[in-house]
């Protein structure tokens, strides 16, 4: 956060890595905005899609 910047937003799915209560905590106190994907709408989500896609890949391809 330092180098840059803390974010605007943090988007995830309604997963427990990032509905915790000290994610929660943090964004309230950092007044940082919680966007949730629909339950079943990955594609909400591109960017990570996209990831695991190439994530996918690699790990089949060794």
């Amino acid at each position: 956060m330092i180098e840059r910047g803390k974010p605007t937003m943090v988007v995830s799915d309604n997963g427990s890595e990032l509905t915790s209560n000290a994610i929660l905590v943090w964004a309230d106190q950092s007044r940082v905005a919680r966007h949730y994907i629909a339950p079943g709408e990955p594609m909400q989500n591109a960017f990570i899609e996209s990831f695991n896609g190439r994530l996918r890949d690699e790990r089949m391809s060794c």
